[in-house]
């Protein structure tokens, strides 16, 4: 085994640098349309999918249906007494394509808790998991388990049409969207409550209720859930939580399965889980200065620590945004208006005045500013969500918005399996020789 292992690493190391002089002498040339550089360096820019619900600009941020953050939060219905969008809205918008009024969202407020009854064996099969489980895992597993439910599994099986796929598909959405936030809470209060659970109030809001079910009463916190789920629902189709998703689903995967793909993808650090690890930087960083709110100065010298190591700054940077995250802008406002005195909201504010200038000086990156996951622990904290392992969880919860709202057209436009063509360095390097054409299949 051991010399399998080492013959591997001899290989790879190999290969890298060979792909890596391929790269530094023909990265610009073109295969078909793309770069050599794109199909090596994960398809950045590659145009490769349509999702109808949101659009990512690199310059404007995020844009629902043709709307930015801040006009959902001007435009769409609010709680009685908020001042933060109802997530349902943006889930009708994201699906319908049109800004919801307050009868639509009370609507699907209705339809959302009539569809929330969790099976008894969903929770079972949670309680068989070790206490010490990460959260992510419970959470996947849970939805591996509602897959029982699948009224599109049983439909197809049972010989259902095909222009009648996007009905199973959106009852299923509709069902799983329901049923999240009460395995959410239940994994949350079993890990870190000992299991003193919560039952859902059915006259709250979908959000409103997930905070409930959580343990927080405070408004604002409801308000904050609100937000959160509103701005972490989409970031177009080919991020990893999306483009998982939108491919399992492609082969007929029903969206519990579809779903449970994309929510594998978001517990990557470089994608969902870089929420957890930002909240974790900023309390080494308190603990190595014995402070709860350091200084600038000693915020940029732990800076210039941590990437002298060789590690990154947790939060800052985008593969596709050029400019501050709007939802990192949110986020600080909400802060502002809700806990301008925290010592941690704070620090997280001097971070953000601190790292870019240092990043932009390395002269190597390409979005030095902050992007969602650079505040939204600090605001959890603050209400007293310490967990920062959960904190992906509820990324979760919100991502479903938008990748089953997309699911939902996947199937209403009977988008096809996604089969892209791969190729081998060693016909890369026939084409660049002249000696074969890189196409086939």
């Amino acid at each position: 085994m051991a010399d399998i292992k080492e013959r591997f690493r001899v290989k790879a190391e190999e290969v890298a640098i060979e792909i890596k002089d391929l790269l530094k002498e023909h990265g610009s040339k073109k295969i078909g349309e793309v770069q050599l550089s794109q199909v090596y360096q994960g398809m950045r820019g590659m145009t490769g999918l349509v999702s109808e619900t949101s659009l990512l600009d690199a310059q404007e941020g995020i844009r629902f249906r043709g709307y930015t953050i801040p006009e959902l939060q001007e435009k769409l219905p609010k709680a009685p007494g908020g001042s933060e969008p109802l997530p349902e809205g943006l889930f009708y918008l994201m699906l319908v394509g049109e800004l919801p009024d307050e009868e639509d969202v009370q609507t699907l407020t209705g339809l959302l808790q009539r569809r929330s009854h969790v099976p008894t064996h969903v929770f079972q099969t949670i309680e068989a998991l070790p206490i010490n489980t990460h959260p992510m895992t419970q959470f996947v597993v849970a939805v591996m388990a509602l897959q029982t439910e699948s009224q599109f599994a049983k439909k197809y099986a049972a010989g259902l049409n095909k222009k009648d796929y996007w009905e199973a598909v959106f009852d299923d959405a509709m069902d799983l969207i329901a049923r999240l936030p009460r395995v959410a809470a239940y994994i949350y209060r079993r890990k870190y409550k000992s299991g003193e659970h919560i039952q859902p109030n059915g006259l709250l809001d979908w959000a409103g209720n997930f905070a409930h079910m959580l343990g927080f009463e405070d408004e604002s916190f409801k308000e904050l859930m609100r937000l959160y789920m509103t701005i972490h629902a989409d970031h177009e189709g080919g991020n990893v939580s999306a483009h998982a998703t939108h491919l399992v689903g492609s082969a007929l995967s029903d969206p519990y399965l579809s779903f449970a793909a994309g929510m594998n993808g978001l517990a990557g650090p470089l994608h969902g889980l870089a929420n957890q690890e930002v909240i974790k930087w900023i309390f080494d960083l308190q603990e190595e200065l014995k402070t709860k709110l350091p200084s600038k100065e000693q915020i940029a010298e732990y800076v210039k620590k941590t990437l002298s190591e060789g590690k990154v700054v947790p939060g800052y940077g985008h593969a596709v945004l050029r400019k501050t995250d709007p939802r990192y802008t949110a986020q600080m406002e909400f802060g502002k208006k809700h806990m301008p005195d925290d010592s941690l909201v704070q620090t997280v504010w001097n971070i953000y005045e601190v790292v870019p200038p240092i990043l932009q000086s390395l002269g190597k990156i390409k979005n030095p500013w902050p992007n969602v996951d650079a505040h939204s622990g600090a605001l959890l904290v603050h209400y007293g969500m310490k967990e920062y392992e959960f904190y992906t969880v509820l990324f979760g919860v919100s991502r479903a918005l938008g990748v089953l709202a997309s699911l939902c057209w996947d199937r209403a436009l009977s988008f096809p399996l996604e089969r892209p063509k791969s190729v081998t360095t060693a016909l890369v390097k026939k084409w660049l020789k002249g000696e074969d054409e890189i196409w086939g299949e």
